[in-house]
């Protein structure tokens, strides 16, 4: 019972990290992104909780999105931010939370892990996000590249090493002081 209370727990206060952080954003041009601490905290989230946890908790925060609540970048919300230009972004966070998550919990004490977790999960995230934003724009691949990719190359890079460096010590001290809620892995 308690284990399940933390792990509830530890879902809704990454849900609500996201909901935090996600609405921080610097505007660029349409049809580019914005750039926001969403990534940042999908990273924290599936580096913390593992990847099925993080995937909850970013369910919950599309659903307060969509109901109303002021969580997308920008201070957006609702659905039409979900389905629009830049809502594969917003679905490539399960891709992140997943690959991050497995990569973290499988390699838990190796930090370069961590960051190759990341890297992957965003590339794939990328990927999504960059399809949708083309399909929805009528962009080439190479505009879509352009205005979904590129500009967020160096500022992800930046929020892998920070989201990495912060992560990998505290899962190592929650892992000692609550195993199970933070889904820990055995020793490698």
């Amino acid at each position: 019972m308690k284990t399940n209370i933390q792990k509830l727990t530890f879902t809704a206060l990454m849900a609500a990290l996201l909901c935090i952080l996600a609405p921080i954003s610097i505007p660029l041009p349409e049809p580019m992104p914005a750039i926001t601490l969403a990534y940042f905290a999908v990273y924290i989230s599936a580096c913390i909780i593992g990847p099925w946890h993080s995937c909850a908790s970013i369910f919950i925060y599309i659903l307060l999105g969509i109901v109303g609540l002021p969580v997308f970048s920008k201070g957006q919300a609702g659905l039409q931010v979900v389905v629009g230009p830049t809502g594969g972004y917003i679905l490539g966070y399960f891709l992140i939370a997943i690959c991050t998550g497995i990569f973290v919990k499988r390699f838990e004490k190796k930090f370069y892990m961590y960051i190759i977790g990341m890297v992957i999960g965003t590339l794939l995230g990328y990927t999504i996000g960059t399809i949708w934003l083309g399909v929805s724009m009528h962009l080439s691949a190479g505009a879509a590249i352009a205005a979904g990719v590129t500009p967020f190359l160096l500022g992800d890079a930046v929020k892998i090493a920070a989201a990495a460096t912060i992560c990998y010590p505290v899962r190592r001290q929650l892992v000692r002081m609550l195993p199970t809620a933070v889904a820990a892995s055995p020793s490698r």
